[in-house]
């Protein structure tokens, strides 16, 4: 996954992004202004900069500015703002930001932003080798909730079968999505405090789907 470093001034905005981004795997270093920033990308170039435009010591543009004159924007960068103009998105975007993002930002917005950022940036795969010289594709076997419940028992009392039904079709899920808490919550309509809750109830081993997810 990806190193991703996130700049906002507000703790609120910087504490969910980085709950968000690490439960999709990703390592976050959080700077709430310009020169925890820099001193951020110095000491290790990030894979992608989420940058607030509307900073107390510098302005997001700026500091972008800023790193393209030092040969420093190395990196895609997507600028966030819930105030920032048309006119000042389309000069982010001339100086080299990929995307601008509306504060407050979704969920669904946010991952899309990111991943096609990520994507942008990976180097361009190799040339694949001729179609006979390449070797047939193993297929990697997928528990399925059928397979979980192949030993479940109809003579159980209702509240019982109700639990080992949920806690296998949780766990195929999880492992669906590389334990990413965040893509369960959505496949499964449940909000996340309540996913952890019900996990927890159930008794799902959420460690060595954390694992997978890193």
């Amino acid at each position: 996954m990806a190193h991703i470093l996130v700049v906002d001034d507000e703790h609120g905005i910087r504490d969910l992004l980085w709950e968000v981004l690490n439960d999709e795997g990703h390592a976050v270093t959080l700077a709430e202004n310009a020169a925890q920033a820099r001193a951020a990308r110095a000491a290790e170039a990030p894979d992608l900069v989420l940058l607030d435009i509307w900073m107390p010591d510098m302005d997001g543009v700026t500091l972008l500015k800023e790193w393209a004159a030092g040969g420093l924007l190395t990196m895609p960068v997507i600028m966030m703002s819930g105030h920032a103009t048309i006119d000042t998105a389309v000069e982010a975007t001339k100086i080299g930001a990929l995307a601008f993002l509306e504060k407050p930002v979704t969920l669904q917005k946010l991952l899309s932003a990111v991943d096609d950022a990520l994507k942008k940036d990976e180097p361009p795969p190799a040339r694949s080798a001729p179609l006979k010289m390449q070797a047939a594709a193993i297929p990697v076997p997928v528990p399925s909730v059928a397979q979980s419940l192949q030993s479940f028992a109809l003579d159980l009392p209702l509240r019982q079968a109700k639990d080992i039904f949920e806690k296998a079709y949780f766990e195929f899920h999880l492992h669906h999505e590389s334990g990413s808490m965040t893509r369960v919550s959505e496949k499964t309509g449940l909000e996340r405090t309540h996913l952890y809750r019900k996990l927890k109830q159930l008794g799902v081993d959420l460690s060595k789907d954390k694992s997978r997810a890193g």
